[in-house]
């Protein structure tokens, strides 16, 4: 039964006092600065952090702050507050003039750049890689193509792989192959790229049926302030969605979704051929249970390609898209398989 005065007192802060949901983010200081890259060191003036720094790598077209959505639901926090040197890099806004971008200019420029600044920051310490979805699949192209990086792990949350065992994949990929592809390919390179709404959208029918439903969950939870609280925070996220550069849109459109190339876990750019064959770092692969944009097959994929990485975990968590990474139920699941991972490592 709902508690009134609770529910009385959460409505009164939603609608009159700026909400629920404590917004503030974690503070951080700007180490390194660069085209498309801006790397922040977080700091925490009451806590001392060493060891080895963890960087934590967001997906190209959502904001950074995925890793820090809001105060006791953000990793960026969890691992300040577990004494760890923690690093964030932000790609910024996408703009129409980064329309010739492609994922090579992440692998071979925005990613090594921002490991060698963190590592030179953290003393020359090896760094390990936290990485969710798009995050993950570049962090671990990035090591395969220049294994001199100074990375010590990486750890990928919904990084899907093979795109086949995506449900919203399916229905239109028949189509994509009878035009072979013709269908979007006017319509990215018109644009420049796919914009920051088509994301947002794309992003909200992943999760269609909480979105019809959201209403009704809000009025039947109207007393709990931490579920209250996280509805914002979500909400927040799905409205600062950035663009994709053009060039990056239809390389993915092109070699991860018509060609599936990832699934044998080789892509070929141009003259250029990258395979994830040669990752040699540890890796931990987690797979959200819920999650329709990575469902489990997709990611667990990667543990078949990652053949000759030092070791390899996979785990499954509760939770969609970005819950599995931020949901509030990651605080006990997510959290603490990255936290034994990186623990071991460090041993």
């Amino acid at each position: 039964m709902i508690s009134l005065s609770a529910a009385s007192n959460n409505v009164m802060d939603m609608v009159l006092r700026g909400g629920i949901a404590d917004l503030r983010p974690m503070p951080r200081v700007l180490i390194d600065k660069g085209p498309n890259r801006s790397v922040y060191r977080f700091v925490a003036n009451d806590r001392e952090q060493s060891g080895e720094p963890v960087l934590l790598v967001p997906p190209l077209a959502v904001p950074a702050f995925c890793f820090d959505l809001r105060r006791g639901c953000s990793l960026a926090e969890h691992l300040v507050e577990a004494g760890r040197r923690t690093y964030l890099v932000d790609y910024g806004t996408v703009r129409f003039s980064d329309r010739g971008l492609g994922l090579e200019h992440w692998i071979n420029e925005v990613l090594p750049r921002t490991v060698r600044a963190v590592s030179k920051d953290a003393g020359g310490a090896p760094v390990h890689v936290v990485a969710w979805c798009l995050g993950g699949i570049l962090s671990l192209l990035t090591h395969a193509d220049q294994p001199d990086l100074p990375i010590a792990s990486i750890a990928t949350v919904a990084a899907p792989i093979d795109m086949t065992a995506i449900p919203l994949v399916a229905p239109i990929k028949p189509l994509v192959d009878v035009t072979n592809g013709w269908i979007l390919t006017p319509v990215y390179r018109v644009l420049g790229g796919a914009p920051r709404a088509l994301v947002k959208r794309v992003f909200q029918l992943s999760a269609i049926d909480k979105v019809v439903t959201k209403p009704y969950a809000i009025l039947s939870h109207l007393d709990d302030r931490d579920f209250l609280a996280q509805i914002e925070a979500v909400d927040r996220f799905t409205d600062n969605m950035v663009a994709y550069p053009g060039r990056t849109f239809g390389q993915m459109y092109h070699r991860f979704f018509r060609s599936n190339d990832l699934s044998n876990g080789e892509v070929d750019f141009g003259r250029r051929r990258i395979s994830l064959h040669e990752v040699k770092a540890p890796v931990l692969v987690v797979a959200g249970e819920g999650d329709s944009i990575a469902p489990e097959r997709a990611v667990r994929r990667l543990v078949e390609v990652l053949d000759n990485a030092a070791e390899v975990r996979f785990e499954t968590a509760p939770g969609g898209h970005l819950g599995v990474l931020a949901g509030r139920r990651a605080r006990s699941t997510t959290w603490a398989h990255l936290d034994g991972f990186l623990d071991a490592q460090l041993t």
